[in-house]
């Protein structure tokens, strides 16, 4: 009996945690926007959540400027730059890489959730990035590049391994991220 009230606490605490820690992210963003774009917003017409709309407009606006010739040379033209300093080139290059991971398009046979069969049966999520560097790397074979993360986001690996060790997966990339960065335990609270 002793032993139940004692796990009571911790199993609110479980219960608890993952809403907390979401709602503490979403007032954190929230209000650093606020904080960050109130003193270029004029005090007369400022509410609250001002900065936040403000915010997805300008991202919907960088969005639509985005197919504009002069504006996307611009973009390119910071690229360029930023992959000239040593520090910043790293950070830069693989906060673009992470990000193009998730950029799934429909008509693009990459950047797909797929399980990587290894020896002895074992299965792994990973995701199949761009074909290109596989190709340059073992032009005479037919390799593909795999991005197996390791649970709870602490790195991963990328593997250029035969495409028939590969198999498609019918989950979309989302789900397969959840269920390879907290070691299977989220496919749990969707059933």
């Amino acid at each position: 009996m002793l032993n139940k009230l004692i796990l009571l606490p911790v199993k609110g605490l479980i219960t608890i945690l993952p809403f907390a820690i979401t709602i503490y992210f979403l007032v954190w963003l929230v209000s650093t926007t606020e904080a960050l774009l109130s003193p270029f917003l004029p005090e007369d017409y400022y509410f609250p959540g001002l900065g936040v709309v403000t915010v997805i407009l300008a991202l919907t606006a960088v969005g639509i400027l985005i197919n504009a010739y002069l504006f996307n040379w611009v973009i390119l033209l910071g690229e360029r730059i930023f992959a000239r300093v040593p520090v910043v080139k790293t950070l830069f290059g693989a906060v673009q890489d992470a990000v193009e991971l998730f950029e799934v398009k429909p008509d693009e046979d990459s950047r797909k959730a797929v399980s990587v069969e290894m020896e002895g049966g074992i299965k792994l999520i990973g995701f199949m990035t761009s074909d290109k560097v596989a190709n340059k790397l073992f032009p005479d074979e037919d390799k593909v590049a795999v991005y197996l993360p390791m649970s709870y986001q602490i790195g991963g690996y990328t593997l250029y391994l035969p495409r028939e060790k590969v198999t498609p997966l019918d989950i979309d990339v989302e789900t397969a991220m959840r269920i390879a960065v907290t070691g299977g335990n989220s496919i749990e609270k969707d059933n």
